[in-house]
């Protein structure tokens, strides 16, 4: 399971022990919210929907590619063994393949793929893929090591997944049956996310040919490579390194690719065409026969990032579906378009916050926390969330929020009380005289990310900071994450509201989508602990340590948890509101135009 980093503010919803991530393709997929299996003929027609960032990748599983968009693509273009409905319950679609406890001690579970099960080219989904997903989500081959900067200074990381390994690193090479449909997977310890954490991720074929091999050659090559050894690093697997090389990188476009096996699809829906930085349309996938049907004929994406013109597009009719990024007087405009539109409002699950890079200027611990007392946190919140939320407050969390039982306990506990204000005057002190200058990054496009930097900017410049702009477009600041070029910065992360992997995949030392360099050896023994234990309450007891060591480190600050609101046009039926990261995308196939 992984987290989506979000452009746009959600808020990090009330559903368990919060984790701050994105699912996996395993849990994001084409499957009927009330009947998984259902082939309901289709009403025809096209649904027009608002997304607030600009695709960028067709493999949203990388630390790069992971964001919401990409994400939400991939949601209606690949079909898994699960999803999670807007109940945030787990559903099966047993249409594309099933999954079994075989055993429980030790814990393993096999899956198995329905025959004639597709990718859209016609080759079979087998177990093939699901080697190469294990493969990635495992991270079973790298060796490297790292320094203090996140550069890797002895060995080989392979692929760069976006969500933790830790979990799937707990497994041997998989056992592959019935007629390769089926892998069976063992792990050495229990691990708490198991049914969440595994599934079909991008075709093996393309990758092995990408690679210069075929797809029994691929499998051959990850059933008999080595596990890797930070201790003992070896010398580089070439053949595996180019898998990986094409994996990391091979997907990532902003404009429809001439290779058509870039975009295939194992759902409902394929990509037809994009105009980058503006729309992308999908139309169905004929092949597609293994869960349920959607109604609709094709769904157009517009990118367009501020909330007064999506409103002025739906008002328009030139859009059908909107989720905003709520500001202050998003209500108030919808409200004002009468009985054509449906609007609904709720508990997101995600979070806005401002990360502090531990190198280059912020190395020194004295400048970041320095930087955390300048952070208006309440005038952040007035300004972007008083009008929708009237009670609304900054977030004093960086793993629950205050739905969540163990908020208060850990609030208590965190030291966050020292940053509720900002103080200029502490700023200062921590500084000792020194000016640093400081490039925050962020979706320059989203006005409510325009106003959190303008706030901070103009704050931190009190206390001696030299603030620099470091702003990037909306197709842009995904693939800036972790590079280096800037020292802070201003984004989400948005949870599937089950299971605990989401906090090493944010938070451990060697995660791929650990982007400020956050380093805690006592942080990652609880996490290590906490993937494994299975007890709601002792996952809150190791949840509340491992905040308290974020807060300490003065790794940056959760700003607050915003208003969810989404809004339709009274023509379009069977939308229905979902607090995590798909979304109203959540039950896509449920979508239909009044005839």
């Amino acid at each position: 399971m992984r987290f989506t980093r979000i452009s746009k503010a959600v808020a990090v919803g009330a559903a368990a022990a919060l984790a701050l991530s994105a699912c996996a393709a395993s849990t994001g997929n084409t499957n009927n919210s009330s009947a998984a299996g259902s082939s309901e003929a289709a009403t025809g027609g096209e649904v027009r929907v608002v997304e607030v960032n600009a695709f960028s990748s067709f493999n949203s599983n990388t630390a790069k590619g992971n964001v919401d968009i990409n994400s939400k693509i991939a949601y209606t273009t690949t079909s898994s063994f699960n999803y999670i409905d807007n109940n945030l319950e787990i559903v099966k679609n047993e249409q594309f393949g099933k999954y079994e406890v075989v055993s429980e001690d030790p814990l393993t579970v096999k899956y198995t793929i329905n025959e004639g099960v597709t990718w859209s080219d016609g080759e079979a989904i087998d177990a093939d893929d699901m080697l190469l997903a294990w493969a990635v989500m495992s991270g079973r081959f790298d060796d490297a090591k790292f320094d203090e900067e996140g550069a890797v200074t002895e060995g080989t990381q392979y692929f760069q997944y976006a969500g933790d390994t830790s979990g799937l690193s707990l497994t041997d090479v998989p056992e592959v049956g019935d007629d390769n449909r089926s892998v069976t997977l063992t792990y050495s310890k229990p691990f708490a996310d198991w049914e969440i954490s595994f599934g079909v991720l991008t075709p093996a074929h393309v990758a092995a040919e990408k690679a210069g091999m075929d797809q029994a050659a691929l499998s051959k090559l990850i059933m008999e490579t080595p596990k890797g050894d930070p201790e003992k690093p070896a010398e580089t697997n070439e053949e595996l390194k180019a898998v990986a090389d094409f994996w990391n990188t091979g997907y990532d476009t902003k404009t429809m690719p001439d290779d058509e096996s870039l975009y295939l699809s194992s759902g409902p829906f394929i990509v037809d065409s994009i105009v980058p930085d503006q729309s992308m349309t999908l139309v169905r996938n004929e092949a597609y026969n293994w869960g349920p049907m959607p109604k609709v004929d094709s769904i157009v994406v517009r990118y367009i990032g501020e909330a007064p013109a999506q409103v002025q597009a739906l008002k328009n009719g030139e859009v059908d579906i909107i989720a905003p990024q709520a500001s202050a007087d998003t209500i108030e405009q919808l409200e004002a378009l009468g009985d054509a539109v449906v609007v609904e409002q709720g508990e997101q699950l995600s979070y806005d916050h401002l990360d502090l890079n531990f190198s280059g200027v912020f190395k020194d611990e004295n400048v970041r926390k320095a930087f955390m007392h300048t952070v208006p946190r309440q005038q952040i919140v007035d300004t972007i969330l008083k009008k929708l939320d009237p009670e609304a407050k900054p977030l004093d969390s960086q793993l629950f929020v205050p739905a969540n039982a163990a908020y208060a306990e850990s609030v208590a506990n965190n030291g966050s009380s020292e940053y509720q204000e900002a103080d200029i005057e502490k700023a200062k002190e921590l500084l000792d005289g020194k000016t640093p200058e400081v490039r925050i990054m962020y979706n320059k496009d989203n006005p409510n990310r325009v106003d959190a930097y303008t706030l901070i900017a103009e704050s931190a410049g009190q206390a001696g900071f030299k603030v620099v702009d470091g702003g990037l477009g909306g197709s842009e600041w995904g693939t800036a994450l972790g590079t280096g070029t800037y020292d802070a910065s201003i984004f989400g992360w948005i949870s599937p509201g089950v299971g605990v992997t989401g906090v090493p995949q944010i938070f451990g030392s060697e995660s791929s989508s650990n982007f400020n360099g956050f380093k805690s050896a006592e942080a990652d023994k609880l996490m290590d602990e906490l993937i494994v234990t299975t007890d709601k309450a002792e996952q809150e007891k190791l949840q509340i340590q491992i905040d308290k060591l974020i807060w300490d480190s003065g790794y940056g600050l959760p700003l607050f948890q915003p208003v969810g609101v989404d809004a339709y046009s009274s023509n379009i039926e069977g939308v229905q509101y979902m607090p995590n990261q798909t979304g109203v995308w959540w039950n896509f196939w449920d979508w239909s135009v009044k005839q």
